[in-house]
């Protein structure tokens, strides 16, 4: 019997889960680790669907798609990524996206 992926067990808890923000996260950051940034992009945006305060998805999204050189939808996540931050009082992470906005300049 093959052993199940850490990727593929996520997908079967989120089957039982389907609104649980961090199972979403954890489900894209595999596609981040696996280096498929289409993938990984496709996921935040079902987190964003779930739960779009989940503030560490944006910066992720917006790296993600920055790396495929899609550039205004990254600017769009990051945007979108500071006023969430900015709403939840998380200056950290309002910074770390504004440095990736800047960069992307």
């Amino acid at each position: 019997m093959a052993l199940k992926t850490r990727r593929h067990q996520i997908e079967e808890m989120l089957v039982d889960n389907p609104d649980d923000a961090f199972l979403h996260y954890c489900l894209a950051m595999e596609f981040v680790s696996a280096k498929d940034d289409e993938g990984a992009v496709r996921a935040f945006q079902k987190l964003f669907a779930v739960d779009s305060a989940y503030i560490p998805a944006y910066l992720q999204a917006g790296q993600a798609l920055s790396r495929l050189e899609r550039v205004d939808e990254a600017r769009r996540i990051f945007l979108r990524g500071i006023d969430a931050a900015r709403q939840k009082g998380d200056v950290h992470a309002l910074g770390e996206m504004q440095g990736f906005l800047d960069g992307l300049d």
